[in-house]
């Protein structure tokens, strides 16, 4: 043979280097082939369970698209954004080399792509959101004289003002600002509107951090409005320039609510506007407090109960109207028409209405609902809501951190997988029955829905607003169908007959039903133990109860039980989780300290509802709190408050300014000395050291607000949830 000496062995003293390297070749592609077939079939596998576990790929999307969002939000700079968006990249080129050659087959490469892709766009579009609306807020608080055009105006008469945003040109530092002011209603001139420009004097501020951990970030929120401070207007109000054009839909919608109000008076009057045109300034304290402590605010925010209302009764109009045409009906698929009208009505209001972000997350879901009826497709379903998610994140991709998108995709997504598990389909299936049985099994549903929504936003509840609400499903079954199938439709009525000049009998039946559901909310909210205010929950415990929520949500089968472990683990955290025991505000001012009785001292009793509100929300304690000289423990002068503490067998002196008084140096240092934590809202000198914390504005003006905890000799700022976002790095720069 030509190439016999191929195959003969080499002896001994031949040179084999050649033979070792072919050898090592081979040991290569021998472990690439066994790994490839391992990896392979463990990608399958990975199929085989997501395919027998009823997994949607769609809804995942964007979830992982929402992961990236809140992905920006947890981490602290630039470097880790950019960090996670390269990560994410790593994922997809490691996926395309390990599955290249497979990716027809192989699903679990695909989806490893496709998670990586979204998660990055979801950081691109977050970050790119936030450079391009942020506002950097003003530097300290200041009383100036602006000449400025308005920009929107907002009717509050329950508070006896006007709200007007304004653009300026602020000439000491060369940039275009937005601010928010606020006008009281004897200072209102007529043409003060969308367009005009005035001059006036305000006293503006920076938009306000978090009080204390776990506290309303208006910063964060202003940053992306744009608002670079808020304030109010000194003086007179004087038009330099009048409106050349009216807007049409702000003046449209102001029109209508001064009507309705004009229609019917009182607290019912103030709904009915809210529900009509978005109007919510009318509405009282008191009744915003019954229906937020009722279950019920949902009612006041228009949103998908409202849209759905509306689109669903043009929708039945529509289709039932046109059905008299028979030259129509028989040419035309009427329900094609009738959803392109529904769509139309439901835009309409949503315009109307002000398009805030609950109210076009809710027109979308409506319009795919529609788009789905009139292809013939099952109308609810988790794409649905997926698309609608993904529609309003990437318009408002902020909208993710704020209580209104949370909670408003949470009970939609509770309602879609309550109503498509296969026990609820078969309750619902229809039957030969009764029209008592039929009313029957269609309240209980109702009841059931109601729960398993108060359960679905009881974790976003407690994060955002430190409270439970206990009777709010019982609340809902009465206030969600009266406000739907009466008042709504009463509303609607009585503006048409008022074209005519025949609306007031159906204004007095749309009052009597708004006074019934203002009742249902003091009643409710009056009843012991209808509200269980409870301390900061904490972003790791909220994130549990987040995974478990969707796990439950978007799987279907037994496989969804497995959400509810999570969910456990994430309640027991909560629940076992202590209670500060002292709170500290940002400026050091306000001081809160729970004793043991379960009641809240405050070193400063304070006119501001908001400071008290949130140290005992953030507490989690109901009740009036106690001035710290009135404790019986305590020791004040004029300048400082001494208290004793005593926590796990450990003895605590804390010491905490009351003035700006100069204080003789060395008697400061001495008192110090004696304490274990100093609390002061001013500069404390280096000869002031406690034992533990000094928390004087050397500290605070780094860390924000502080909650501190004696069991464990640990604190939480505000500083810590922060980074280095513009909202944190402007005011702290």
């Amino acid at each position: 043979m030509a190439n016999s000496d191929a195959i003969v062995p080499l002896s001994d003293g031949q040179d084999n280097t050649s033979n070792s390297a072919s050898d090592e070749d081979y040991a290569a592609v021998q472990r690439t082939w066994r790994v490839t077939p391992q990896l392979s079939s463990i990608a399958d596998g990975i199929n085989r369970f997501l395919g027998a576990s009823g997994f949607d790929k769609g809804p995942w999307l964007a979830v992982s698209f929402a992961g990236g969002i809140t992905a920006w939000f947890a981490l602290d700079s630039p470097w880790q954004w950019a960090a996670m968006i390269g990560a994410c990249s790593l994922a997809v080129l490691a996926s395309f080399a390990m599955f290249g050659r497979n990716g027809g087959r192989i699903e679990f490469g695909r989806a490893i792509i496709a998670v990586s892709v979204m998660v990055a766009m979801g950081v691109t579009v977050i970050w790119t959101r936030s450079e391009i609306v942020g506002a950097e807020a003003i530097e300290h608080p200041q009383v100036r004289v602006l000449q400025a055009r308005i920009l929107a105006r907002e009717e509050q008469p329950a508070r006896d003002r006007i709200r007007l945003i304004l653009a300026y040109r602020d000439a000491e530092v060369g940039v275009a600002r937005k601010v928010r002011v606020n006008v009281p209603d004897d200072k209102d001139v007529t043409g003060l509107s969308e367009g005009a420009i005035v001059r006036l004097r305000a006293r503006l501020m920076p938009p306000a951090s978090p009080m204390l951990p776990g506290a309303y970030n208006f910063a964060r929120s202003a940053w992306f409005q744009g608002f670079a401070a808020t304030g109010s207007v000194l003086g007179e109000v004087e038009i330099v320039e009048p409106a050349v054009t009216e807007e049409a839909l702000a003046s449209t919608q102001r029109a209508l609510a001064g009507h309705v109000r004009s229609q019917l008076g009182g607290s019912a009057g103030s709904i009915a506007a809210a529900l009509a045109s978005g109007d919510r300034g009318g509405i009282s304290d008191a009744d915003e407090e019954a229906m937020r402590d009722a279950g019920l605010t949902h009612l006041l925010s228009i949103s998908g109960l409202h849209v759905s209302a509306v689109i669903a009764a043009a929708y039945l109009l529509a289709i039932k109207l046109l059905a008299l045409w028979q030259w129509l009906a028989l040419r035309v698929r009427l329900p094609l028409v009738a959803a392109g009208v529904a769509a139309l009505a439901g835009v309409g209001y949503t315009l109307l209405t002000g398009a805030e972000v609950p109210t076009v997350r809710s027109c979308v879901g409506a319009i795919l609902v529609l788009i789905a009826l009139a292809l013939g497709r099952e109308a609810l379903s988790l794409r649905m809501v997926a698309v609608a998610a993904m529609f309003v994140l990437f318009l408002w991709p902020e909208s993710l951190v704020g209580p209104s998108f949370q909670m408003s995709f949470a009970a939609v997504l509770a309602i879609v997988a309550l109503h498509n598990a296969e026990p609820v389909r078969r309750f619902l299936a229809p039957r030969e029955e009764s029209w008592a049985s039929r009313l029957g099994r269609r309240t209980l549903m109702l009841l059931i829905t109601g729960f398993v929504i108060e359960i679905a936003l009881m974790p976003i509840v407690l994060f955002h607003f430190h409270r439970a609400g206990v009777y709010g499903a019982f609340a809902n079954v009465i206030g969600i169908p009266l406000t739907t199938f009466a008042s709504m439709p009463l509303i609607a009525l009585s503006l048409l007959a008022d074209l005519v000049g025949l609306g007031a009998p159906l204004w007095w039946l749309t009052g009597k039903s708004l006074d019934l559901l203002i009742g249902i909310a003091h009643f409710t909210a009056d009843q012991p133990g209808a509200v269980k205010l409870m301390p900061e929950m904490g972003g790791a415990i909220f994130a549990l109860f987040v995974v478990g929520g969707l796990w439950i949500g978007l799987w279907r089968g037994r496989i969804r039980l497995l959400g509810f472990v999570p969910a456990a683990v994430a309640t027991i955290l909560f629940l076992i989780k202590p209670a500060p025991d002292i709170l500290i505000s940002g400026d050091g001012r306000h001081v809160g300290i729970a004793v043991e009785s379960k009641e809240l001292l405050v070193l400063r009793e304070s006119r501001s509802d908001y400071a008290r509100d949130n140290l005992l929300e953030l507490a989690g304690m109901d009740g009036t709190p106690i001035p710290l000289e009135q404790w019986p423990d305590a020791s004040c002068s004029a300048d400082f408050c001494t208290i004793p503490l005593r926590r796990d067998g450990r003895d605590w002196q804390v010491l905490m300014a009351r003035s700006s008084n100069r204080v003789e140096m060395r008697a400061l240092a001495a008192a110090c000395d004696r304490a274990d934590i100093v609390v002061a809202d001013r500069y404390l000198p280096r000869s002031c050291q406690p034992r533990w914390l000094k928390a004087d504005r050397n500290l605070l003006d780094k860390t924000g607000g502080l909650t501190i905890n004696l069991s464990d000799e640990s604190f939480n700022a505000v500083a810590d949830s922060q980074g280095e976002h513009g909202w944190w790095r402007a005011e702290h720069r």
